[in-house]
């Protein structure tokens, strides 16, 4: 079945404000935010002839499907990976100040940067240090646990709940555009 060239287009026309929002209040920076939107459509235009769904319900799905794994591999690697946008010649758009603040005022971040720090400060120590250790320093489990003193085992725990708990209280994170 597949998409066309002009079925990608039409779906970033009419989605890509909301993917750039979904991909912004995941990362909390426009920029990357900018550089997820640009490989998330790069690479469904690449593949737009594996698309095997009917109808734009089903193509948004398979889009944000799309969307999520480009957030899952900066979040795992740190960085937004090019390889979909170098394979096209495509370089992401150069935008002004005012952009980033547009997006910034779209995806309401500043807000939840406000949120997450309230959320991070309501942490128990032990589980503020579980994550700033695994997902900010990017730190093995085996290195976290040791460096806290803790089994790996305890250490997984708290970076989980912790993940948990700030993803339940802070507004937005969990309900924002998730058709798939």
């Amino acid at each position: 079945m597949g998409l066309t060239s002009e079925d990608i287009s039409q779906l970033y026309a009419r989605h890509a404000q909301d993917i750039l929002c979904y991909c912004a209040r995941r990362t909390l920076q426009a920029e990357i935010a900018v550089e997820l939107v640009g490989e998330t459509f790069a690479e469904a235009f690449v593949h737009r002839a594996d698309f095997r769904g009917d109808g734009e319900h089903s193509a948004i799905a398979w889009i944000y499907a799309i969307a999520r794994g480009r957030l899952a591999d900066y979040f795992r690697r740190g960085q937004v990976h090019r390889r979909a946008l170098e394979r096209l010649g495509v370089t992401p758009p150069d935008l002004l100040e005012s952009d980033y603040e547009r997006i910034e005022e779209l995806a309401a971040l500043a807000s939840l940067r406000g949120q997450l720090a309230d959320g991070l400060a309501a942490l128990s120590a032990g589980h503020r240090d579980a994550l700033r250790l695994r997902i900010v320093e990017e730190r093995a489990y085996p290195d976290v646990a040791r460096e806290l003193g803790v089994s790996e085992q305890t250490a997984r725990a708290r970076v989980s709940r912790a993940l948990r708990v700030l993803r339940r209280d802070i507004v937005g994170i969990e309900g924002v555009a998730d058709h798939a």
